[in-house]
This record gives structure tokens, C-alpha cells and sequence, in this order.
């Protein structure tokens, strides 16, 4: 009995899909005879439901034609089932070689090999971007550093002063003030609590082509107070002849009257001023991680909280500031003081100066910030002045420069006093910017 609808046969069925046949289309895609057929479509896309797609594409472009119904047994006469059924069952279907894998389509196109890379490029622009970032960086830190330099000392106000000479002449001025201490850091740090500022040490270094100098001016040293104009009145006060310690000119009118004490005495012009007191100089020490220093002879002072053992330590901020202040404890009181001052901020300079500081962002900007914070300086003073100061205060330390006391010649009711023909031979040759041949106590 015939199975197919009337008028259906085998040779009317079209071409099968699926396992053994070898239609293109799959079998539900196949116009039944139940369903009326119309007028025959073009190809493309209809608005209305259930229109026809696009168009299936023509063999070709790589896709083998697939054999026909012959037989309605879904393969040509002769042509084996087995031999159409190898591949199908591993995915290759359509077989050949030169597709995108072992089964791919013969002739298609194979993916471009990846380009080598170019590393000349890559290097140039990975330079071009450490320079860009390294010059952002630098330019960035000169403004934040330059804003933080405490500019409040006037030169202009000084009075009758000498004439420059060659090289730059700095005033180092170790002042006793507790600006920003508690209680319980001057009671740690053996400051006391006195109101104002005094000054503990005094130094000039003269910076030139020959050599570095480096001259501590004792605080007990007599001077003859000179006319001065007043720092906050205006009021210029002349002369009288009266003699005093030099630090007290300090105390009486701050640092415009100490410059223009020691250019009056000594002949010599001061072209920048700087100070720093005992919070800002125990916070640089700790902030560089305490200084290494050398000590030749323990001692102890009660006063400035002192008790060293010889031989070589660390200093922390707070020994540092002992170390630096001690002078009960010697016998040249002042004069050996000074010398203890010279040696410690060569070492301090030398610590701050290592690669291990300069190159450690961590260390670098705390410790900047701190000398930055505490540090007074004139109005004219640039960046590039305080780093020739430094620079020069580390020359000094490695010994390319002289460090030396101001030359002494006896002493007045416990004033030093100065050896007027040896320190008139030593600003001469500052002056001349010649080497220093003076020798000092």
C-alpha cells in the first residue's frame, strides 16, 4: 500500500535532509502537499510574519554540491551509504583541507600571522614617558618646596654695608626658639621654657671657586653694637660705643641686628641669612632616620641633657640637639661647642646626601618638609641658594673646603675676643674669593 498522500511518490519528495540524504535544506523546510503553494517569492526580506528570509546561497564559494535523490534511498545509484556517512559523525561534513580547522572549508581565507613587535617604538615611547613624568615630578616638587620657605627676614633694612665681595657669604644661625613645642617636648628636649629667641650658635659660610669656608662665630664673642635701624620701628638708633656678647644683639633685635653687628665688626657683607630652631633641627634628624657620627671623648652636661659614650653612634633627634648645645661639659666651653656644631651638621649634611635619602621618596620629602618647616630665611633667598648652601656645608665635611673658629686673641669679663689682624687678613681673602690661609682657635 502506498503510503504517500495521492499523487506524492519518492520522485517528487525533493531533496531529503539529515542522516543519508544529501539535501541542503533541512526536512522542515520541505513544501508539504497539504500546504497550498503560491506564486514564487524573490529572494530577501519580507515585512509580514512567517515570509521567507533571505535566500540560502548558491553552491559554490567552497561548499561542495551534495548528491541528489536518485533512488529515494537518499544517496546516487552506486554510491555507497557508508562512504557519505564517513565524516559526518566527526563533524566533517563537507571534508577538504585549508579551512579554519581539519574540517574546514577548502579555499578559505587563513588568519594574517601576528606582526612582530617593534620595540625600537616601544622603547622610545616608554622613554619619552619616564622623561615626561621624571620632569612633572621635579617641576612639581620646586613649587611645593619653594612654597614652604618661611621668607620673613628683610635684609634691606640694614644699615651701612659693605661692599660685596666674590662668592656667596651665608649666615647660619642656631636659635634657641620653641616655636611649635609643648610642655612635654621642651621638658624632653632640655630646652626650658624661656620666652623669646636666643641664639646658641652663629656661623658664615662663605661659598667661592676657591674652596668652601666654614666660620663659627662664638656666642660669648665682643662685639661694639653699631647704628642700626630698628626691625619693627623703623627708628634708627646711632651708635654709643657699647660692647656686648654677640648673641645679645640677637635678643635685642633680631636677625637684621646680628647682620648688621657682624658686618660693622667684621667688614664683611652677608648676602643670605638662614635660621633654624630646636624643634625644626631634631625633626630633620629623625626625619633622615638619626646621623652617625664619631665621638673622641664621652661626656655628660645636666643642662643640656648629655650623656655620651666614645666611639662611633647614631644620633637621634633628640641626642642630636644635646650634642650641638653642650658646653658646661668642656673646658673651652664655647670654642669646643662650635667645633662640636661643625662636625655634627657635616655629618648631618652627609647623611641627608646619600642615595639612600635622595632616591627614597619616603625619606626624602618627610625630610624635606621638615628642614622646609623649620627653617627662617631672608627674602631674597631662592631654592637654588639653599641648595648651594647644603651642597657647600657637604663639601666642607669631605674636606674640600677649611672649617675653622673665628681667630681668638684673649678674652674681656668673659667676652672672646676677636684677633683683629688675623680676621682682617680672613675677610680679605673671602672677599678676593682667594684659599683661606688664616687659621682659627
Amino acid at each position: 500500500m502506498n503510503d504517500w498522500p495521492e499523487g506524492w511518490s519518492d520522485d517528487n519528495r525533493g531533496p531529503r535532509y539529515g542522516r543519508g540524504s544529501a539535501g541542503a535544506q533541512p526536512e522542515g523546510a520541505r513544501v508539504m502537499r497539504q500546504v497550498r503553494r503560491g506564486p514564487a517569492v524573490p529572494p530577501g526580506p519580507r515585512s509580514a510574519y512567517g515570509d521567507p528570509g533571505p535566500a540560502a546561497p548558491p553552491y559554490g564559494a567552497g561548499v561542495p554540491r551534495q548528491p541528489s535523490y536518485v533512488d529515494g534511498q537518499g544517496h546516487e545509484e552506486g554510491a555507497g551509504y557508508s562512504d557519505y556517512d564517513s565524516g559526518y559523525n566527526t563533524g566533517q561534513v563537507y571534508g577538504g583541507s585549508g579551512g579554519r580547522g581539519p574540517g574546514g572549508t577548502a579555499g578559505a581565507p587563513t588568519r594574517a600571522p601576528r606582526p612582530a613587535p617593534n620595540w625600537r617604538r616601544r622603547i622610545k615611547w616608554t622613554a619619552i614617558t619616564l622623561a615626561t613624568v621624571l620632569v612633572v615630578t621635579s617641576i612639581a616638587t620646586y613649587f611645593w618646596a619653594d612654597s614652604k620657605l618661611r621668607r620673613e627676614v628683610d635684609l634691606s633694612k640694614v644699615i651701612d654695608r659693605p661692599e660685596g665681595g666674590d662668592g656667596t657669604n651665608y649666615l647660619i644661625v642656631g636659635s634657641d626658639s620653641r616655636e611649635g613645642m609643648s610642655k612635654e617636648d621642651e621638658k624632653k628636649l632640655h630646652t626650658g621654657g624661656a620666652e623669646g629667641k636666643r641664639t646658641d650658635s652663629m656661623m658664615i659660610l662663605h661659598v667661592g671657586g676657591n674652596g668652601d669656608t666654614l666660620i663659627s662665630l662664638p656666642r660669648d664673642s665682643d662685639v661694639v653694637v653699631p647704628s642700626y635701624q630698628g626691625s619693627t620701628s623703623g627708628k634708627t638708633y646711632p651708635a654709643q660705643g657699647r660692647h656686648t656678647k654677640l648673641n645679645a644683639t640677637y635678643a635685642e633685635d633680631g636677625p637684621t641686628l646680628l647682620v648688621r653687628t657682624i658686618e660693622a665688626n667684621t667688614g664683611l657683607r652677608i648676602d643670605h641669612y638662614v635660621e633654624i630652631g630646636f624643634q625644626g633641627f631634631a625633626s630633620i634628624v629623625d626625619a633622615v632616620g638619626g646621623v652617625d657620627i664619631t665621638i673622641d671623648k664621652g661626656f655628660k652636661d645636666k643642662w643640656s641633657g648629655a650623656d655620651f659614650k666614645a666611639g662611633k653612634q647614631t644620633l637621634n633627634g633628640q641626642q642630636a640637639l644635646a650634642f650641638v648645645r653642650t658646653r658646661h661639659a668642656f673646658a673651652a666651653s664655647d670654642l669646643q661647642r662650635t667645633k662640636n656644631q661643625q662636625k655634627f651638621l657635616a655629618a648631618l649634611a652627609h647623611q641627608v646626601a646619600t642615595p639612600s635619602t635622595i632616591l627614597n621618596p619616603f625619606t626624602f620629602y618627610p625630610t624635606m618638609g621638615a628642614g622646609l618647616d623649620s627653617l627662617i630665611v631672608d627674602k631674597d633667598m631662592s631654592l637654588w641658594d639653599l641648595g648651594s648652601m647644603f651642597w657647600a656645608m657637604k663639601g666642607v665635611s669631605g674636606g674640600d673646603g677649611t672649617s675653622m673658629n673665628m681667630p681668638i686673641s684673649g678674652s674681656v669679663g668673659g667676652n672672646l675676643v676677636w684677633d683683629k689682624a688675623k680676621v682682617k687678613t680672613l675677610v680679605n681673602e673671602l672677599n678676593n674669593d682667594e684659599k683661606v690661609t688664616v687659621s682659627g682657635n
